[in-house]
């Protein structure tokens, strides 16, 4: 399971010129859900994400959390991220999950980080979605959890 996590100031995701998710100030998270990938992985990728130190502190170190700092997370489902791109020129998705497998894990991911903090939001899981986000910093982060 990949994520890749980026600090915004804010991030919307639309469907359909309908706003779906929205945050303020936090983290964009693009998540990459790959064949091998079980719903055990899932509690550790959210404390991941929720833990993950790539906020400001006092001192202006990237030392706080997304729980420190109560800003928002927006979870978008992004298959690409599975995609084995080692060699050649087109991207291979034989990595990825099957749809109805990374939708599962999607949605119980997008569910348990709503439980364990707010404000939470989502994009549509298989939709054509159009991402807008203004990254902060730029800070971007690869987390990978197995």
């Amino acid at each position: 399971m990949k994520a890749l996590v980026q600090r915004v100031r804010y991030a919307r995701v639309s469907v359909n010129e309908e706003c779906v998710g929205a945050i303020d100030a936090g983290m964009l998270v693009l998540l990459g859900v790959e064949r091998d990938d079980s719903p055990e992985l899932l509690e550790r990728m959210a404390e991941r994400l929720l833990n993950y130190r790539l906020f400001a502190d006092s001192e202006g170190r990237m030392n706080a959390s997304l729980r420190d700092t109560g800003g928002g997370l927006l979870l978008i489902s992004q298959f690409t991220l599975a995609a084995d791109t080692r060699k050649g020129l087109r991207p291979g998705f034989s990595t990825a999950a099957a749809p109805a497998d990374a939708q599962l894990l999607y949605n119980a991911l997008l569910d348990l980080l709503k439980a364990k903090h707010e404000p939470v939001a989502g994009g549509r899981f298989g939709a054509d979605m159009q991402v807008e986000l203004l990254n902060d910093g730029p800070v971007t982060f690869m987390l990978e959890v197995v």
